[in-house]
């Protein structure tokens, strides 16, 4: 025991102070005060001082049960984030060339639906309807498509679809172009092909001049048929031409993407006799195609094998000949072939967009 100045000469006592007398003192208070270890008794006027807490952590101290029920509260009306909140999307106008605001976002609605293809009941052996676009150099036309559909963006998209006679008939890019018109919106399709034309009929300034005044965002190049049909076609001189015509373009619009289409496939006429005519595979679309693949991968272009989709090398003829497509000069198309190609072209366009606004 030790002598307290502050009791008034009492004593204090360190944890032996009996309980039982204590509880006397203070009666069913008592239990309130259970808790403290130091404290003193003045005998005299029977007053208890309480000087140290055992447990401030005890549930029952007053001031620990009103921080309970303060954290309490805290945690219910105040979210926790367990990583920094996505920041809202910026308008248009402020996107930066090196925006992605597709992955930024995780936009992933913009997808649009792929029709079914209700082919002949001719057909068989078909391949893979796609784009082959390793490089991604169709993306800035993708992205542009994105924000029409998704009404992020009012202009007009321009695209301009050369060729042959293939595309002088006007039926294929105008199906194409208005089922992307239906889908999209504001999309301006236009079509300058040419009959027997072959890519180098284009090279020359006047046209790339016309081509280049439409200001185009996507340009379409199909041609192939005309090249293989010479019987004495060369792999080395088509690509040149390929190459000479690819040049002049991208010197005319160095930030527009090009797309290149392959031939469906026509036959070869030889005449046994003056009244009769046979018809064989022509056995160059096969080499002509894959040129142009070859061609396409060396110097960055995007590519839709319409030849392979259809069948290739063993069916793609067959094909458009057993379901009664092509006109009597087996080179020409029936305009439901047409349209059938058209169709073709434009579910391969969507799978390639839904691929790049899916990623």
């Amino acid at each position: 025991m030790e002598r307290n100045s502050t009791t008034g000469g009492g004593l204090m006592k360190r944890n032996n102070v009996n309980r039982v007398l204590l509880n006397d003192f203070l009666g069913a208070d008592y239990a309130d005060y259970a808790d403290y270890t130091d404290y003193s008794v003045d005998t005299n006027t029977l007053n208890v001082t309480f000087l140290r807490q055992k447990n401030p952590c005890n549930p029952c101290n007053p001031r620990l049960k009103f921080s309970y029920i303060l954290i309490f509260f805290l945690l219910c009306f105040f979210p926790l984030h367990a990583q920094d909140p996505i920041p809202s999307c910026p308008l248009i106008s402020k996107v930066t060339a090196n925006c992605d605001t597709l992955r930024s976002y995780s936009q992933r609605t913009d997808t649009v639906a792929v029709p079914q293809i209700a082919f002949p009941s001719g057909f068989q052996q078909l391949g893979e309807n796609e784009l082959t676009d390793s490089l991604g150099i169709l993306n800035p036309f993708w992205e542009k498509l994105r924000l029409l559909h998704a009404g992020f963006s009012t202009d007009t998209i321009r695209i301009v679809h050369i060729g042959d006679s293939h595309i002088r008939g006007r039926i294929l890019p105008r199906t194409t172009g208005t089922l992307l018109t239906e889908t999209f919106g504001a999309i301006s399709y236009t079509d300058m092909g040419i009959n027997g034309a072959f890519c180098t009929t284009f090279t020359r300034p006047d046209r790339i001049s016309d081509i280049a005044a439409l200001h185009p965002d996507l340009v379409i190049l199909s041609f192939g048929t005309n090249e293989s049909h010479n019987r004495r076609y060369n792999t080395l001189l088509h690509y040149r031409q390929m190459d000479e015509l690819v040049r002049m373009l991208r010197d005319s619009l160095p930030n527009v993407p090009l797309l290149m289409t392959t031939p469906p496939g026509s036959y070869d006429s030889f005449r046994k006799s003056r009244r009769r005519r046979t018809y064989s595979i022509n056995p160059r679309t096969a080499i002509a195609v894959e040129t142009m693949r070859r061609f396409a991968d060396d110097n960055g272009l995007a590519v839709w094998d319409m030849y392979e989709a259809v069948g290739g090398r063993q069916r793609a003829c067959l094909n458009w000949q057993e379901a009664k497509l092509m006109r009597p000069d087996h080179v020409h198309y029936l305009p439901e072939g047409y349209v059938l190609q058209g169709e073709l072209f434009y579910q391969a366009l969507l799978k390639a967009y839904n691929d790049y606004v899916g990623y």
